[in-house]
């Protein structure tokens, strides 16, 4: 049986400022449009957050993401989709969303380093760390996604 929970916006305002300050500084980063959306909705799938997946895909769409690639997100390792680049970011996305597990390996630390350069790394870890905070505070909230109008 799902209980409400508690809207902590509502309880407790300034809870936010903090996360919102990344994502907006994540907006001015080295991270295109599409890479951060990628970090967000490939994340929200490995943490089972229907509300951020909803909000991130619809977000995707109405800046052009193809929906052919979003619906290959979950399986980006066997579709011919996604650039270089965006596999390195998807594979740190999986690492670090998962990071009890193994980790971010030195492998594709040093990876992601040779290819896309010590900013943009950082950016991709602290994209990570963002989502990673909304997804664990709507799911523990139970924040349900409201079908699209469109």
């Amino acid at each position: 049986m799902k209980t409400e929970r508690i809207n902590i916006n509502e309880i407790k305002p300034t809870a936010y400022k903090h996360i919102f300050d990344l994502y907006n500084d994540l907006k001015k980063s080295t991270l295109s449009a599409s890479d951060f959306l990628l970090i967000q909705i490939r994340a929200s799938q490995i943490n089972g957050c229907a509300y951020c997946i909803q909000l991130h895909i619809k977000e995707a769409i109405q800046q052009g993401e193809k929906q052919y690639r979003i619906h290959a997100l979950s399986t980006w390792r066997e579709a011919p989709f996604f650039t270089k680049e965006e596999q390195i970011i998807l594979e740190m996305t999986e690492q670090i969303t998962n990071i009890s597990a193994t980790g971010l390996s030195e492998e594709l630390y040093q990876k992601a380093i040779k290819h896309l350069g010590k900013e943009k790394v950082a950016d991709i870890i602290m994209g990570n760390c963002c989502i990673n905070v909304w997804n664990r505070i709507a799911r523990a909230t139970l924040l349900t996604p409201v079908p699209s109008q469109n």
